[in-house]
């Protein structure tokens, strides 16, 4: 449970239930010493009591008219004085407690949290051998509690004072600790989502300014990292794409002639055998050879469409969609192709052109869709393609094929990201490539 408040809590939470406690220690000492302070300073008063009714005795007995001499002494008493005479007849004085009600400014519940001790003091006064009075001590104890609830009003305030002003400061810490720390939490952040290029504040206590020091060296590692990762695979990519033409020149210059040759030759032995000679196996050879012609233009097609540099990205995109068309019938394809395509060229244009290319192969052979669409767009600085079909989906444990893979990876030697989701009933292939780092790079080979 501590472990999910926040820093200001667990920093405030403390703080505030230390100063509660002050306060309360204060009032329960307050409470503990003010019986026995209270005793202590009305004790010379009882004392002076006691005094004073053994002398009114002694002159009483040696008095000729002690009534006289009696009254004489209680009209000399101030009628605010401590020491008062109480006639027998009056009855015991009453406790000290019940003359502290409606004392001016202090309130009644702290006079009740005060124990107020017993300092009644009655000396009786004889007159021959007969109870007639007492001399009473009847303390005033409004000043007294007055000053110990101005006391416990400064303890009161000077806590509220503390707790103020300590709150601020930690308020204060707080904030040039946290702020640090959520810079550095976001920066981490930005790292783990690839984005390298923002650096982290320095700032704070030294520990967590060398803590955000070591986050912006690690991003700089990284940066420099994924750099060299994406040079490697745009370095493949260009080795593939060599090869990929290297073998199409060979299959177009070695293999297509020799096929041509041996269908110039079937023709021409077909023409000048005897009617009927040859009959179906010529034409049996004629089928394999026209297939194996079909055969030889689909690798060269996948290995590389050499009509790209002439024709355009925007036209071979569009060439494709119809062979697609015309492959699949039954598919409903729609497109919205930029034509603005045309202008890029290089690992680019065939990047995008094989993507294309491995998508409608992926929905022609295992999708079971009725519905696909080609999105092909620039937007600034950034071409985003989108193929979607309204098709039975990929497996969970699958999300790419082995043709994405290899697609995953140009896209990636191209700093651009290629992700494959389901939503709507639809599966998308989108992908996002930056145009002007494309642009800026020659074309391959």
């Amino acid at each position: 449970m501590w472990q999910r408040l926040s820093f200001r809590t667990q920093l405030f939470l403390p703080l505030g239930l230390s100063f509660l406690a002050a306060l309360v220690m204060g009032g329960v000492l307050l409470q503990t010493f003010a019986t026995g302070q209270l005793a202590d300073e009305n004790e010379p008063g009882r004392r002076s009591t006691r005094t004073v009714a053994a002398a009114l005795n002694n002159t009483l007995r040696a008095s000729d008219d002690p009534r006289k001499i009696l009254d004489a002494f209680v009209l000399s008493l101030d009628t605010s004085s401590d020491i008062q005479f109480r006639s027998a007849e009056a009855g015991p004085a009453p406790p000290a407690r019940d003359s502290l009600h409606g004392l001016h400014g202090v309130p009644q519940w702290f006079v009740n949290l005060i124990a107020i001790p017993d300092m009644d003091a009655a000396s009786p006064v004889i007159i021959e051998g007969r109870r007639v009075g007492d001399i009473v001590f009847m303390p005033d104890l409004s000043a007294d509690l007055f000053e110990k609830w101005v006391g416990f009003l400064a303890l009161t305030s000077l806590i509220a004072v503390l707790m103020v002003l300590t709150g601020t400061i930690a308020h204060l810490f707080a904030g040039s600790a946290l702020r640090p720390l959520q810079n550095l939490g976001a920066g981490l952040t930005r790292i783990r989502r690839g984005d390298y290029a923002t650096p982290i504040p320095v700032e704070g206590p030294p520990e967590i300014r060398q803590s955000c020091e070591e986050a912006n060296a690690l991003a700089m590692t990284l940066a420099q990292l994924s750099q060299d990762n994406r040079d490697l695979l745009h370095r493949l990519v260009s080795l593939q794409d060599d090869e990929r033409r290297d073998l199409a020149r060979e299959l177009h210059d070695e293999l297509g002639p020799l096929l041509f040759g041996i269908r110039a030759g079937t023709i021409a032995l077909i023409e000048t055998s005897p009617a009927g000679n040859l009959g179906n196996p010529a034409q049996e050879v004629m089928r394999s050879v026209e297939a194996l012609q079909q055969t030889n233009r689909r690798i060269l097609d996948r290995l590389r469409p050499l009509y790209i540099e002439e024709l355009g990205l925007e036209t071979s995109v569009q060439t494709l969609l119809q062979n697609f068309r015309r492959q699949a019938p039954l598919i409903s394809l729609t497109d919205t192709i930029d034509p603005g395509l045309n202008e890029i060229e290089g690992p680019l244009a065939q990047t995008v052109y094989r993507l294309i290319q491995e998508a409608l192969t992926n929905v022609l052979r295992h999708a079971g869709a009725n519905h696909v669409h080609v999105l092909a767009a620039i937007a600034g600085e950034m071409l985003t393609i989108e193929i979607s079909d309204d098709g039975g989906g990929f497996p969970a444990d699958n999300v790419f094929g082995r043709g994405l893979t290899g697609m995953h990876e140009r896209v990636r030697a191209l700093s651009g990201s290629l992700s494959l989701l389901r939503a709507d009933q639809r599966t998308y292939v989108r992908c996002r490539l930056p145009v002007k780092a494309a642009r800026d790079e020659p074309a391959a080979g």
